[in-house]
This record gives structure tokens, C-alpha cells and sequence, in this order.
């Protein structure tokens, strides 16, 4: 994160998961905005629901739109980075996208491949490393 904000970009997460696990994860990586799924809690207890709308491959797609238009980056210079089938439209609208440690239907739908759990090996894919 720190690589992408020293050259000026913005770093934004969109996950199928939860707010409620990405929350201080988002805090803590210092993220520019984030956008998950929420967990329906009904007096103070989970009922197994969402609530709100659902992240889905368009809702991928739309929140890469959305914050390339809020941070003024055009999608000529937008980076998609993702692991499963539903972060496949996302991924075929940024000018960019690396599979990351991704199912092979993802790895052979991208333009690059990053196998390990390390995103610090992307800095260098932007030449920031």
C-alpha cells in the first residue's frame, strides 16, 4: 500500500466477503475505500442474512468504475487484482489485471499471473518497486 500511495495512486478493495472482517483490515492497511458484503444482525444477533446489496461479479465491476471516477484515475491507468471467477468483470474493464494466487480460469483469463502471496512482487509489475 505504501508503494502505491508514494507514487500517488489509490488502493481500494472489493470483496465478496464481510465489512466485518475487512473493516479493520481496510483501517489498518490505511486502504482509500473499501466495500464488502454486510452481515444481518437482529437484536444484537447474527440472523444468517445479509443485509444491503449484494458484492457480486457486476458490483466488482461497478465499484472499479465508481473509484476511478472518485480518485480521477482514468480507467486507461486502473489495475485489477483478483483471485476467483467473480472478480472476472472487474478484471476485463481495468487496463490491467493480475491473476493473484487465482484459479486457473482466472490465471488464463488475465494479463498477468502472480503465484505467491506476496503483492509486493506487483510494485515491480508497475515499475514502482
Amino acid at each position: 500500500m505504501a508503494g502505491i500511495h508514494a507514487a500517488g495512486g489509490a488502493v481500494a478493495v472489493v470483496s465478496g466477503g464481510f465489512h466485518e472482517l475487512l473493516d479493520p483490515i481496510a483501517a489498518q492497511l490505511e486502504l482509500d475505500a473499501h466495500r464488502a458484503n454486510r452481515l444481518e444482525i437482529v437484536e444484537g444477533r447474527l440472523t444468517g442474512r445479509t443485509s444491503g446489496a449484494i458484492i457480486d461479479a457486476d458490483a466488482k465491476r461497478d465499484a472499479l468504475l465508481e473509484w476511478a471516477h472518485q480518485f480521477d484515475v482514468p480507467l486507461k491507468r486502473t489495475v485489477a487484482i483478483g483471485d476467483g471467477a467473480n472478480d472476472l468483470a472487474m478484471m476485463q474493464t481495468a487496463a490491467l489485471s493480475i491473476a493473484f494466487d487465482a484459479k486457473p480460469v482466472v490465471r488464463d483469463a488475465t494479463h498477468l499471473s502472480v503465484p505467491d502471496r506476496d503483492l509486493s512482487s506487483v510494485l515491480a509489475v508497475l515499475g514502482l518497486s
